[in-house]
């Protein structure tokens, strides 16, 4: 969703007169509220991997009051594209995608040369690949007096070194640096009089707890925050250490520093969008593999990005700012 914020730009750029909605499921809706592009989220109540056809329907039936003009669909998926017909759009702009002939009439190409990254796919949808495609940078915008809230109601502060963990990584333990290289990092980061918040789900209240535990000057978040809390509170600390996640592609929209360990998968293909990012990826032999657990048992990728690395990439930015 972060990385869709590229396309929003692009056609408010073109057309600054355009209201934006974004059709979407419920837990990215929260980021939508930071865009300043969209006028509205609405929410697609089905789940992963749903067809989900009389969801489908109604929400698009219901959408046809809106009288929407044009329809851009992001996914390439047949069911994706079923809301938009049901709400009866007559420009419906996507890739082909699976065989959606019909379903979308305003069929864009589709070069994997050219179209590398998801976030040029996306952007590449109100533009001609015959041209450079520009890929603005997502620009989230918090909500500082929320967080300034969040932050009397959680009894924390801001007053010093604050760094964020985002320790998890839906697609799987192949995407995470190990707890322990974390754990070791907090207590670097205390040493040199800082603190921790530690972002995430409530799945990652467990890794987040193990953490903790291991460093008295670390605050475990997972679960306790919205989505937009959740961005608000990112916004207000100095620096992130993160997994290739989502909460990846939030803190460099925030305009953070941010350091980016990436494991099994590519910075070539999903690259914090920042000029403040530095990627620690070691580029070996066996990378990418793309697989959710480490298919030769060892986690090198990521056992071997050091702690004192990751700590080093906080100092030099603490110094830069």
């Amino acid at each position: 969703m972060v990385m869709a914020q590229s396309l929003f730009k692009m056609i408010k750029q073109q057309q600054p007169d355009v209201e934006i909605d974004v059709l979407a499921p419920k837990w990215t809706l929260g980021t939508i509220a930071r865009m300043p592009e969209v006028r509205d989220g609405i929410e697609l109540d089905v789940k992963h991997g749903e067809i989900g056809l009389g969801k489908r329907y109604r929400v698009g039936k219901a959408l046809r009051e809106k009288k929407y003009k044009q329809v851009y669909v992001l996914p390439k998926t047949v069911k994706s594209a079923l809301a938009p017909l049901f709400a009866k759009i007559p420009l419906r702009t996507g890739i082909l995608g699976e065989s959606r002939y019909g379903l979308i009439n305003d069929i864009k190409p589709f070069d994997k040369k050219i179209l590398n990254q998801t976030v040029k796919k996306y952007a590449s949808l109100c533009q001609s690949i015959d041209e450079e495609i520009q890929t603005p940078y997502p620009e989230l915008v918090a909500d500082k007096a929320n967080a300034q809230r969040l932050l009397t109601e959680l009894n924390i502060k801001v007053d010093r070194l604050t760094v964020g963990f985002m320790p998890g990584a839906e697609y799987g333990p192949a995407k995470q640096w190990p707890l322990e290289h974390f754990a070791t990092l907090a207590n670097l980061i205390k040493d040199a009089g800082g603190q921790t918040f530690i972002f995430g789900s409530p799945k990652d209240k467990a890794d987040g707890d193990k953490i903790a535990e291991a460093c008295d000057a670390v605050v475990n978040l997972c679960g306790k925050t919205t989505i937009e809390d959740a961005i608000d509170l990112i916004a207000m600390t100095n620096i992130v250490v993160t997994n290739d996640s989502g909460l990846m592609h939030v803190s460099a929209a925030l305009g953070l520093p941010l350091v980016c360990i990436y494991g099994s998968s590519s910075p070539l293909y999903t690259p914090p969008l920042s000029d403040k990012a530095k990627v620690e990826w070691l580029k070996l032999e066996c990378a990418p593999c793309h697989q959710r657990q480490c298919p030769l048992g060892h986690l090198d990728c990521l056992y071997k990005i050091t702690p004192a690395k990751v700590f080093e990439h906080i100092m030099n930015a603490q110094q830069a700012s």
